[in-house]
């Protein structure tokens, strides 16, 4: 069967051989991407857990604006989550450099074990993330041990510290994705035409200026997309890495959207609030994404979307 249908294949034209493999991903969007968004409906009415469709009564914009009347709540929420995004997206040339710096060391062999430990972090839960923070950072953890054996006196645990909450968290989730987010770089540099580095160095540049006036160039594009799509994103931070994270006592600064929205929705019983706050992050989201893209125009001269 198998061969009759690669005979059949290498008849049919290639568009509709790639169209035909991507219709499996193209259902597993629509399935899992596209078909939720029914559930929108809800964010309309009054629903509890519980009810019948039968028995919900249409309550128009009430749930949009439910969330403005506890205004000191949800701008603390927007405060923690626009802090959030904002210093993810300052950092974001970083892993530009850290493939730069990867890619100019000649040794092969610790080029790539260097890699793989960088990027071996993305991989791991944070579950096992907050595990290691504790054993390290709690009040009678590892620092504090070895702290009071070598005679010092212990220091407060920074996993209550209301005031190194935004860094610590930020510092976690570079050091989480800071070599994931390289590689993509790093392809982007193998990709760019050898003969302009030759160009360069025969005209006289050193190491420095090849990457200032070939490398840097050949990245702009692909920094400008990813950080087109993390604009796009910067009312989502995540949920994982803030739900494990968060206690009582920084409870004031790590409350960000996606947390909020599990919170009203699965703690509170407030589906309806909950789901017209995802709504609106999603709208909200896209206009972003668009005017960023917009800007993008302007300034570049085309669009990336």
């Amino acid at each position: 069967m198998f061969k009759r249908v690669h005979e059949r294949l290498k008849h049919t034209p290639q568009g509709l051989v790639l169209l035909l493999m991507a219709l499996p991903f193209v259902a597993l969007i629509i399935a899992f991407s596209y078909v939720p968004l029914f559930g929108w409906i809800y964010a309309f009415t009054d629903y509890r857990p519980g009810m019948q469709f039968s028995d919900l009564s249409f309550t128009g914009v009430r749930s949009f604006v439910m969330f403005f009347f506890d205004s000191r709540g949800f701008l603390r929420v927007m405060r923690n989550t626009m802090v959030m995004s904002g210093l993810s997206l300052i950092s974001t040339p970083l892993p530009v450099i850290f493939a730069i710096l990867l890619n100019e060391i000649r040794n092969t062999r610790y080029r790539k074990l260097v890699q793989v430990l960088t990027t071996l972090p993305n991989f791991i839960s944070w579950i096992i993330v907050f595990s290691l923070c504790f054993a390290i950072f709690a009040s009678n953890g590892m620092l504090n041990m070895t702290l009071v054996r070598l005679g010092f006196e212990p220091i407060p645990t920074i996993l209550a510290n209301n005031e190194a909450v935004w860094g610590f968290q930020w510092a976690l989730g570079t050091w989480k994705s800071l070599g994931w987010g390289a590689i993509i770089y790093i392809a982007a540099i193998a990709g760019i035409d050898t003969q302009l580095y030759e160009a360069a160095e025969i005209d006289g540049a050193n190491r420095f200026q090849r990457i200032i006036h070939v490398t840097l160039p050949g990245l702009s594009n692909t920094y400008i997309v990813l950080l087109l799509l993390g604009i796009g994103n910067i009312l989502r931070n995540g949920f994982e890495q803030f739900y494990v994270f968060y206690n009582p006592l920084v409870a004031d600064r790590i409350q960000v959207l996606d947390y909020y929205v599990y919170r009203v929705g699965l703690l509170m019983n407030d589906y309806p609030m909950s789901t017209a706050l995802g709504m609106s992050m999603t709208i909200i989201s896209l206009t972003i994404l668009f005017l960023a893209n917009g800007i993008s125009k302007k300034v570049r001269g085309d669009a990336i979307f």
